[in-house]
């Protein structure tokens, strides 16, 4: 049974920073080329890719609103995943998921996923 669990969120304003991570369990770090993935939702909005690390690689995809402001990592170590942001917007505002697929071949894809964490709120105030 694999699960995640995310932490890290918080009210921040605007300009500030945040260090998001995600935590799993069970046999999940297996493997190379899997998505692990950061998403966020907004209510009424669909969930948006944000960061992801391709397992076993060093590469990494970023969407284009937080290219440059975010940085996503993780530690084998620990099995966990981190997203760092900074330059925080009131438009980062959201909760913030991460997820984990096999066989994905578009990343921001969130219907592709199989593991879900429940999700750790990140407010931007201006």
């Amino acid at each position: 049974q694999v699960q995640l669990m995310e932490s890290g969120g918080g009210s921040v304003q605007a300009g500030g920073s945040l260090r998001l991570s995600c935590t799993a369990s069970g046999t999940i770090w297996n493997g190379r080329g899997h998505y692990w993935t950061w998403f966020r939702q907004v209510p009424e909005k669909n969930r948006e890719g944000v960061a992801t690390l391709l397992t076993g690689t060093s590469i990494t995809f970023y969407a284009d609103s937080v290219q440059g402001r975010a940085t996503v990592s993780r530690d084998n170590a620990k099995n966990t995943l981190y997203l760092e942001m900074k330059n925080l917007k009131p438009g980062d505002s959201a909760m913030y998921y991460c997820a984990f697929g096999r066989g994905i071949t578009n990343w921001v894809n969130s219907g592709s996923y199989t593991y879900w964490g429940q999700g750790t709120q990140v407010t931007v105030s201006s």
